[in-house]
């Protein structure tokens, strides 16, 4: 199915999909962004996503069989792999499309949604930045729109890769149309083969209210910081978040090129001085939190076009704190490990019951 384009409501227009990369007006560029708030409530409601990759290993020749078993899900890694783009919409004028289910409940009003994309320039070839800020998006059964970066783009080169993660605030158009199948298309991200490896994805984080649903703290917030031998850990302070005792949550991590048998990458959540609980489940180990999956609490992330379960490079994934908030909490802390593997961070979220 082939998807003409229309602006995005309260976003800037430009060039058409297929048009040559060249300068646009957008979003400046930054190598570091220290995460921060990007939004916050305590309202009846929740947090959902829909998220998906965009680039793969190419099923084909002598690789096809060990391309296939690593789409699997088995133990494989995007350098090892010539990688290619998904492409699924049938439209000539689009190279990279994915789908995936953003699962809203009935009755639920969106309150805030935004989308976030990004991966690596340099492997095969090397992509030109100017189109870092912008992608086509599509509702359910909807024409392709163009959103442009509405924020400082994270965008870091170094020796080995070409790393940016860019987001926008889609809030009108997911509010006017609900649930269903979101389709991203034209993410800048490089094709081919290299020693780092191609990888890239896209995420819409979205906060709902909705009349019965339980009082929940929601949080959002990004940044752009990276993980590697001579940096391995980070932490995100969330701050004041009251909870009572075993109170139910959920925390929603966004990151690139976690991969998988590569061990020694972990996920702490702190609820208190002393008090850090180690968040993994069956699809993600505890020395191999990052792993190139999109999971929620240890469970497929939803439906998804194509949709592969070692995603060769891009993590969007769940992770149930129930554990962490047994004994209540008066703030939350998140960490992230690497001993072995290079991570870039991007984005989190938290959904957790509200003490009344």
């Amino acid at each position: 199915m082939a998807f003409p384009v229309a602006p995005v409501t309260g976003a800037k227009t430009g060039a058409k999909a297929g048009a040559k990369p060249g300068a646009r007006a957008g979003a400046r560029e930054e190598p570091r962004i220290p995460f921060a708030r990007r939004y916050q409530a305590v309202q009846h409601g929740g947090i959902v996503r829909a998220a998906n990759s965009v680039v793969s290993c190419r099923a084909e020749g002598d690789a096809a069989d060990s391309c296939e078993a690593a789409r699997a899900g088995g133990n494989a890694v995007n350098h090892q792999f010539d990688m290619f783009y998904s492409d699924i919409d049938g439209d000539p004028n689009t190279y990279n499309s994915t789908r995936a289910e953003l699962p809203l409940p009935d009755g639920a009003r969106v309150s805030y949604a935004r989308l976030y994309w990004g991966g690596n320039l340099r492997a095969g070839e090397q992509k030109p930045a100017a189109d870092n800020g912008r992608v086509l998006f599509a509702e359910p059964g909807g024409a392709y729109r163009e959103v442009l970066a509405d924020t400082v783009i994270g965008h870091r080169t170094d020796e080995v890769a070409d790393a940016y993660q860019a987001s926008a605030d889609v809030t009108p158009l997911v509010r006017d149309s609900g649930p269903g199948l979101y389709t991203v298309a034209q993410v800048n991200v490089a094709m081919g083969r290299s020693a780092v490896g191609s990888w890239g994805g896209w995420t819409l984080v979205v906060a709902y209210e909705k009349n019965d649903a339980p009082l929940r703290h929601l949080a959002l917030w990004d940044g752009f910081e990276t993980l590697g031998t001579d940096h391995g850990s980070a932490g995100v302070d969330i701050g004041p978040l009251r909870t009572p005792e075993r109170a139910s949550g959920r925390l929603g991590v966004v990151v690139y090129d976690g991969d998988r048998g590569v061990t020694g990458d972990t996920l702490t959540v702190e609820t208190g001085p002393g008090e850090s609980v180690a968040l993994h489940n069956k699809a993600n180990p505890s020395d191999d939190v990052m792993n190139s999956g999109i999971t929620d609490s240890g469970f497929g992330g939803g439906e998804r076009q194509p949709s592969y379960a070692n995603t060769l490079g891009y993590d969007s994934d769940v992770f149930d704190l129930s554990d962490a908030l047994v004994s209540g909490s008066e703030g939350l802390g998140v960490r992230f490990g690497a001993e072995r593997d290079s991570l870039w961070l991007g984005a989190l979220f938290v959904e957790a019951d509200a003490r009344n």
